[in-house]
């Protein structure tokens, strides 16, 4: 419970952006690095650069080919009949958005859309965080609420795409950090969801 906030920020910062060095070597000395990235983990190519040529060299490279040039990481994208991106504010996203004060930087984030795969894990990251803090208050109220919208937003907006792309991600990406981070959030996001289930609404 206490790990959710955490997995969703990692997890929306894989997709959201290019990989800096600051945010590699956090996530290099994280105490699980090796369960959670076990193939890059043990990856040869990751030893014999510095962190910074193996992100500019190869793992920003491979960032552009899974979330820009030839994998589309947009809800809208899988769920219009017309397979184009909806970036306006009659994206369904948007409204729940609303809901709870959260704004989408496009320009910052680099992304075209509100309903990007790393905007929506970053939402996620938003609820749990609320979540959280109404654990520590003792609000059982608010925590059913949260839990609820935490549950119909994975079911009827991440869960709705999010597979397709990240097993598509896990077949495509050169690297295998992004090969790990695929299969981790596609794991995560499915645990998830089971545990949100088990909560009592």
């Amino acid at each position: 419970m206490e790990a959710r906030p955490a997995y969703y920020d990692l997890l929306s910062r894989l997709f959201i952006g290019e990989m800096d060095p600051e945010t590699l070597r956090k996530i290099e000395e994280l105490p699980n690095f090796k369960e959670l990235f076990p193939t890059y983990y043990s990856w040869e190519e990751r030893q014999k650069r510095s962190r910074s040529r193996l992100i500019d060299e190869v793992l920003n490279v491979d960032y552009t080919e899974i979330a820009i040039m030839h994998l589309i990481p947009y809800e809208s994208f899988y769920r219009r009949d017309d397979g184009m991106i909806e970036s306006g504010g009659a994206n369904p996203v948007v409204q729940i958005y609303n809901n709870f004060g959260f704004r989408v930087d496009l320009d910052r984030a680099r992304v075209v859309s509100p309903d990007h795969i790393g905007v929506e894990l970053e939402f996620m990251k938003l609820l749990t965080q609320a979540h959280e803090k109404a654990e520590a208050h003792g609000d059982r109220e608010a925590v059913r609420a949260l839990a609820r919208e935490e549950r119909e937003f994975l079911r009827n907006h991440l869960l709705q795409f999010a597979p397709l792309y990240l097993i598509n991600v896990a077949e495509q990406a050169r690297t295998p950090f992004y090969r790990d981070g695929a299969k981790l959030t596609l794991e995560f996001l499915l645990e998830d969801y089971e545990y949100l289930n088990r909560v009592e609404l």
